[in-house]
């Protein structure tokens, strides 16, 4: 039985993860380990609660009106939540294709679970922190190499209309010109819905 931890569950979102009313589940482990996560509780695998998908379907369905009513469903984040592939497909079955299922996800993860998810998930919002691979690097202490793989990958694969990335101003390790020429290039990829933000740190 495929059993995934699970450190949040935030109901009734609005178009911040999403079309239509989102919950919001957040998967423990992550790939990366960026200097400024909103999310360190992921990098812990000993906190959060043992889901199966069943359990997980049986505490989220009560908004299946709301879902239905507004072409919404489940945001998938963490943590990297394509790390969790196995326990998705199987919570597809459960939910059926009338849900949206999207993941907030660095894509940084195997190429073949890109593949083999793409035709499970109905979008993705990709925190893709910075196009620079020096950036990358000393921010998420990873090479960027397989996450723009990956994006080119599902680009090609699919409407590129599902694709949200997302692009942070982050203080210390980029300025407005690395951000402007990451959305160059994410524009020159094919990417149509690009967001721009600023990370407040505390």
């Amino acid at each position: 039985m495929t059993t995934a931890k699970i450190f949040g569950l935030s109901r009734h979102r609005l178009t911040t993860d999403g079309e239509g009313v989102t919950t919001l589940v957040t998967f423990n482990g992550c790939p990366l380990r960026c200097k400024y996560c909103l999310n360190k509780t992921s990098w812990d695998m000993d906190k959060g609660r043992d889901y199966t998908p069943e359990s997980l379907y049986e505490e989220v369905k009560i908004d299946q009106l709301y879902f239905l009513a507004t072409q919404g469903g489940i945001t998938f984040g963490g943590g990297e939540p394509l790390l969790q592939a196995a326990f998705i497909k199987e919570f597809r079955a459960l939910c059926g294709p009338q849900w949206q299922l999207v993941v907030e996800t660095s894509l940084h993860v195997p190429f073949e679970t890109v593949q083999e998810m793409n035709a499970v998930l109905d979008g993705y919002i990709v925190d893709i922190k910075d196009m620079n691979s020096e950036t990358y690097l000393a921010y998420t202490g990873k090479e960027i190499g397989l996450a723009l793989k990956n994006l080119e990958w599902i680009l090609q694969h699919g409407d590129p209309k599902r694709v949200k990335v997302r692009v942070p101003h982050i203080p210390e390790y980029n300025t407005d010109e690395n951000v402007e020429k990451s959305v160059e290039k994410l524009r020159a990829m094919g990417v149509t819905d690009i967001e721009e933000f600023t990370y407040i740190i505390r």
